[in-house]
């Protein structure tokens, strides 16, 4: 029997591999009990399909919620189907479930004065009035109605804008119109990061 180059590497390459793995004992019982267990869990759920919050990549997910039960999220993985992440999650993405899913998680506000030692709990209402405040004597502060040669510039050099990447294009649309009708002229977005 004769073999060409071609052949014989196939050959060698099969035997290497047959060699190095076929001792190691694999066993997919395992792995397929497992996929079955899985798939039984997610029968009755329904599926939506999200975006990861974390980075500006947009990674695609799959939340299954509990049809019969209060809406609570069952599993979150990636999205096969989705253009660029195709079923892929980075680790932190991976561990979406654990956001809504925590026994460690804040439910409530707290607040650590200037120079203060400890937390204090306070009221959504609270919160939300105490960031409108600051946000307006800030924009008071440093708005500028007018440039140095008299030129209407209506701005406020004196507060800033991130952005965010869990939200979609409707939600940065209205954000960026208020970001504008404030005067900001610092909007950036953590995807130029």
């Amino acid at each position: 029997m004769e073999w060409n180059r071609r052949e014989f590497l196939k050959i060698a390459g099969a035997t290497t591999a047959v060699a190095a793995f076929g001792g190691l004992g694999f066993d997919l019982g395992q792995a397929q009990a497992q996929a079955v267990a899985q798939a039984d869990k997610l029968k009755f759920t329904k599926q939506s399909t999200s975006v990861c919050c974390y980075c500006s990549v947009g990674c695609g997910l799959i939340a299954s919620t509990d049809k019969n039960g209060e809406g609570k999220v069952v599993n979150i993985e990636g999205d096969p189907d989705h253009p660029i992440s195709e079923g892929s999650l980075c680790p932190k993405g991976a561990s979406h479930y654990q956001l809504g899913k925590n026994d460690r998680r804040i439910y409530k506000v707290l607040y650590r004065a200037p120079y203060a030692e400890n937390w204090e709990e306070k009221s959504w209402d609270w919160a939300l009035d105490r960031i409108a405040r600051k946000v307006k004597d800030v924009r008071d502060a440093s708005f500028t109605a007018k440039d140095a040669k008299g030129r209407t510039v209506n701005r406020c050099e004196g507060l800033a804008s991130v952005g965010s990447a869990a939200m979609d294009n409707e939600e940065c649309w209205i954000y960026q119109a208020m970001l504008r009708a404030m005067g900001l002229t610092y909007i950036e977005h953590q995807a130029r990061i």
